[in-house]
């Protein structure tokens, strides 16, 4: 069998981050664009004319019919996750879902046992986990640059305007600050610990949608490791994430997104800089690896394993708990 070094992708949905993946895709070394599929003809031929995929199919049974597509990314509305990621599964294709990977952690349980029992590739579309400023904040760590890791902040937060039936503020949409905003922070704090924490301490602000439209978060960890997360969709906040070390600490503008990291050495007067100098969005990251793992013939990354995204999905539904809220599909 000829030893192939490209996977084909196809992409479920054709809105914004659809298109900010399939721009991406153009700078994954390892990636073909194969097809979109989309719930009308009209769109997904627009969408591939645009980005330059190869097929445009008129409806979603279309794409996972297409026998030459290795992946599918699902860009779709995080309450048809679920649903759309299932349907990937069950039609034999490895998945890079977009974040939130679902509603809650029961969703997920269920994709994971299928994905493992079908030993299929699935991945939660966490592309933070793998920027460049982000493994390089790791290394630092690693190298014991900052001593002994002992806090952790992040906070993401924008303000949008009063729409009740948008997405963002529609609980039928799966709307509010947590699962869209808050993930990035909560994910960042599982990943430099590399734990889950003992106890959890929130609140939030209900809005008159009946969504959270801020929140705060409070875990604690093994020997008395802490993080302070928050999330907001109706307030700016700093985005900015600290790693707290005993010797220092480092400190990543924009963390979700962002092209700097800062290392603060104790009794150092100015920080040890890097700089990202790439040129792409920053979704070819999460794509090379997914690409990676499927033609090594693994069926997860060790950097998103499928057991932290269902933990970390846990955690949101115990936060989310805590709160009293809950959604019409649960």
């Amino acid at each position: 069998m000829e030893k192939r070094d490209k996977v084909r992708w196809g992409i479920m949905g054709t809105g914004w981050i659809a298109s900010q993946f399939a721009k991406d895709l153009e700078h994954a070394g390892n990636a073909i664009k194969a097809a979109v599929g989309s719930r009308t003809e009209g769109s997904a031929e627009k969408f591939a004319a645009e980005y330059g995929f190869e097929h445009a199919y008129a409806s979603y049974d279309e794409l996972l019919r297409d026998p030459e597509i290795d992946i599918i990314y699902v860009a779709t509305p995080h309450p048809v996750h679920k649903e759309n990621v299932m349907a990937c599964l069950e039609a034999g294709k490895a998945v890079l879902c977009e974040k939130p990977f679902t509603m809650n952690s029961r969703q997920l349980e269920q994709l994971v046992e299928t994905a493992r029992e079908r030993k299929l590739f699935l991945m939660e579309g966490m592309w933070t986990r793998f920027l460049p400023s982000i493994a390089q904040a790791r290394a630092w760590i690693a190298e014991g640059r900052i001593g002994q890791v002992r806090m952790v902040q992040a906070d993401f937060g924008f303000r949008i305007g009063w729409e009740p039936e948008g997405r963002l503020l529609n609980p039928d949409l799966g709307g509010g600050a947590l699962l869209d905003a808050g993930v990035y922070p909560i994910s960042f704090a599982s990943m430099i610990f590399g734990e889950q924490p003992q106890h959890v301490w929130s609140t939030a602000h209900i809005g008159e949608s009946g969504v959270d439209e801020q929140f705060s978060v409070l875990l604690s960890y093994s020997e008395g490791r802490s993080a302070s997360l928050n999330g907001a969709i109706r307030l700016n906040l700093n985005n900015e994430a600290v790693i707290y070390g005993t010797e220092g600490r480092i400190r990543l503008p924009f963390f979700l997104a962002g092209k700097e990291a800062y290392l603060h050495l104790n009794g150092q007067e100015e920080p040890e800089k890097y700089v990202d100098e790439r040129t792409c969005i920053g979704y070819a990251f999460e794509a090379e690896e997914a690409g990676r793992c499927i033609l090594q013939g693994r069926t997860e990354s060790n950097t998103m394993k499928l057991d932290e995204s269902l933990e970390i999905m846990k955690l949101m539904d115990t936060v989310r708990r805590q709160w009293g809220l809950r959604y019409k599909s649960e």
